[in-house]
């Protein structure tokens, strides 16, 4: 999303309003300071009752509507809108499993690895670098693509159970094609039986030689 910085330099509070309106509500110091905001004029706002802060760098108008993904969100702008949602996290805001993963999966770009960190708690980092196709979005928050999530937890070696599903799901519904990601039907085959069908391979049953996976 593109940014219109504050030229003249004066608190724009239509220009706040509009950044925060495409994050749920919720803005950063640094597009605060965009719209004329510094930090002790924040502050002031704060005492008012108008803003709140959330969490070191990030802000939420008090009386902005309640979002869909307020949490997933702050987890992005911690990130410098930089991460996109990913592995079990990107599945979930696809609606390809009705299992809330216990924590957040974000994948950053390579260049992070070199920073030091302070993760919040209850988020799991990936890095690579995504591809145009590689990403999508979920109202407002930035996921990797249906085919790129498979792989990914396919790769990662998610609960072969609950890449199963997903793929099932994802397949039934046409936004993928059963032969298109060789690398999740080989690691599902280690797993389930396979039915053979027009469209590609079906995975049922569990079968004998199961191996252990990441929960």
């Amino acid at each position: 999303m593109g940014e219109r910085k504050n030229k003249s330099g004066r608190p724009d509070w239509d220009r706040l309003y509009e950044i925060a309106s495409v994050q749920e509500g919720h803005f950063t110091t640094v597009q605060a300071a965009e719209a004329g905001y510094s930090p002790q004029l924040l502050a002031k706002y704060i005492k008012g009752g108008r803003i709140t802060r959330i969490r070191r760098g990030v802000y939420r108008f008090v009386h902005y509507p309640a979002g869909d993904h307020e949490d997933l969100l702050v987890i992005w702008l911690w990130a410098e809108r930089a991460g996109v949602f990913s592995h079990q996290s990107a599945l979930m805001l696809h609606g390809l499993s009705d299992v809330m993963p216990a924590k957040a999966y974000l994948s950053l770009p390579i260049s992070w690895k070199q920073r030091r960190l302070r993760v919040p708690k209850g988020l799991v980092l990936h890095f690579a670098e995504l591809e145009k196709d590689d990403r999508a979005w979920v109202g407002s928050v930035p996921v990797t693509s249906v085919a790129r999530s498979l792989s990914d937890c396919a790769e990662a070696r998610v609960a072969p159970e609950f890449v199963r599903d997903a793929f099932e799901e994802a397949a039934d519904r046409g936004l993928i094609v059963r032969h298109s990601l060789p690398e999740v039907v080989s690691f599902l085959k280690l797993f389930f039986q396979v039915s053979h069908s027009p469209s590609g391979p079906r995975f049922l049953a569990v079968s004998d030689g199961a191996q252990k996976t990441k929960q």
